[in-house]
């Protein structure tokens, strides 16, 4: 079985706030526990991690190895003071606390560093985010400390704008990636950066009531024509599920991701592929 290269195991794929409401007088051990079982179960022994605010993610790595699984995570991601992010991470104002939260990330043993530069899909809108993405200065500055401290770049990105400047900055991989342009897809292509197109969150949605289905296929059309043309390009491209997600359970969600990865003409050879260069760079001390 393929590895799972984007997952949160502070999420449960039914709801967030319950979820973390279970982490709330320290990290539930039970809950990390059952997730690292599901992906046993599932024949999955790699997972790379987005982070948490709450070091859900950091005792999964700690446990992961009783489970035969190779976890990686940042234990934290970053984002700019209100802007998107705070599900999963920590804020920052200046850039000097920006460099501390590395320093911080470091001495947690954080394998990479993830950063958030945009906003969600807005599910019930085809094609829409939530907020824009920030100031390709802002982006740059976020990659290049994060390597200068010898840490990969994990991104988290939507817009074509967005994944643009983030591509161009040097990120180490790109996550979601929604709306990209014909540009971008070029520059993914040139630079070899792998890509996680997370369809589960959003196809796994169709039939739930939650938003219209009308919208929810449009986003995943769209998805998919991106995907398909980048495959053309000869794009890395990845299995990563977005685990945790409403609907992406740990274990079966890495399943739903791959079904439609191979639907949109991905081969088990291009996802290897993107694994590898995973494997090898999203550990510490790998730049």
């Amino acid at each position: 079985m393929l590895g799972e290269c984007h997952a949160h195991a502070i999420m449960d794929g039914m709801n967030y706030k319950a979820a973390v409401a279970l982490h709330r007088d320290g990290v539930c051990e039970k809950i990390v526990r059952g997730h690292l079982e599901a992906y046993r179960k599932a024949g999955i022994t790699f997972v790379r991690d987005g982070g948490d605010a709450k070091e859900v993610s950091k005792l999964a790595k700690e446990l992961a190895p009783e489970y035969g699984i190779d976890y990686r995570t940042p234990v934290f991601a970053l984002h700019k003071r209100g802007h998107y992010g705070g599900i999963v991470g920590h804020p920052f104002d200046t850039w000097q606390e920006y460099r501390t939260l590395i320093k911080r990330a470091k001495e947690e043993n954080a394998d990479f560093i993830k950063i958030m530069v945009s906003g969600l899909l807005d599910f019930a809108h085809a094609g829409t985010l939530t907020e824009e993405g920030l100031k390709r200065e802002e982006i740059r500055a976020m990659i290049e400390l994060a390597h200068e401290a010898g840490m990969a770049v994990m991104a988290h990105c939507n817009g074509d704008r967005t994944c643009y400047d983030t591509l161009e900055a040097g990120a180490d991989s790109l996550e979601h990636g929604f709306f990209m342009g014909d540009e971008t897809l070029h520059l993914l292509a040139e630079r070899g950066i792998p890509w996680f197109p997370t369809f589960a969150p959003v196809g796994n949605l169709l039939g739930c009531g939650r938003f219209p289905d009308e919208e929810v296929r449009k986003n995943l059309r769209m998805q998919t024509e991106r995907v398909k043309k980048a495959a053309e390009l000869s794009a890395v491209i990845g299995l990563g599920s977005d685990a945790g997600a409403y609907l992406v359970p740990h274990g079966t969600g890495t399943r739903d991701e791959y079904r439609y990865l191979t639907s949109a003409g991905i081969s088990e050879e291009m996802l290897r592929q993107a694994e590898d260069r995973v494997r090898m760079r999203f550990c510490q001390g790998a730049l």
